[in-house]
């Protein structure tokens, strides 16, 4: 066992306890602390991949921004300890079924297929390069997405003040 390895495993460990805390408490705002640390986890794997941009923009734009978004709408939407319902016996039984078809979907999936392996190139592309293919306007290039994803931002952020203003 490599230390690569045991990192992997423990950051993989990490995100899948944190994941399950995340979906089963019932306090709102230790789902979002729960969601940030998912996120942290993500963005330490990224780094262990050496994919530096891609990790240092999780931990800005996920950890860092979205996770604020989410705990500002939590804190000017709800009232002081504020839980979740208790699910009905139905909700429960309906979430156990499609969890497990979505996990015998994915392991039918894999096992079913053989994965050749990839000429993968290890390193990352510079952040000119990224700029580039994020910013442009030809095809396969995220100019309209990212527009897109900063006018819904902008939307929920106007939604949260508008909700918590009617208060």
């Amino acid at each position: 066992m490599t230390l690569q390895l045991i990192v992997f495993i423990v950051l993989a460990l990490f995100i899948a306890v944190c994941s399950v805390l995340a979906v089963t408490t019932s306090r709102i705002l230790r789902a979002a602390t729960y969601l940030l640390f998912v996120l942290f986890g993500t963005a330490g794997i990224y780094f262990q991949l050496n994919y530096s941009f891609l990790g240092a923009v999780q931990l800005l734009i996920y950890a860092g921004g979205i996770t604020v978004l989410y705990v500002f709408s939590i804190l000017l939407t709800s009232s002081q300890g504020d839980k979740a319902e208790k699910l009905k016996n139905g909700k429960m039984v309906a979430g156990a079924v499609s969890t497990l078809a979505g996990l015998t979907i994915c392991l039918f999936v894999m096992l079913k297929n053989e994965f050749i392996p990839s000429h993968f190139v290890h390193g990352e592309l510079d952040v000119r390069t990224i700029g580039h293919a994020l910013m442009g306007m030809e095809k396969y290039q995220y100019i309209l997405p990212f527009e897109v994803i900063s006018v819904l931002l902008l939307a929920c952020i106007v939604g949260g003040i508008l909700i918590a203003r009617k208060r």
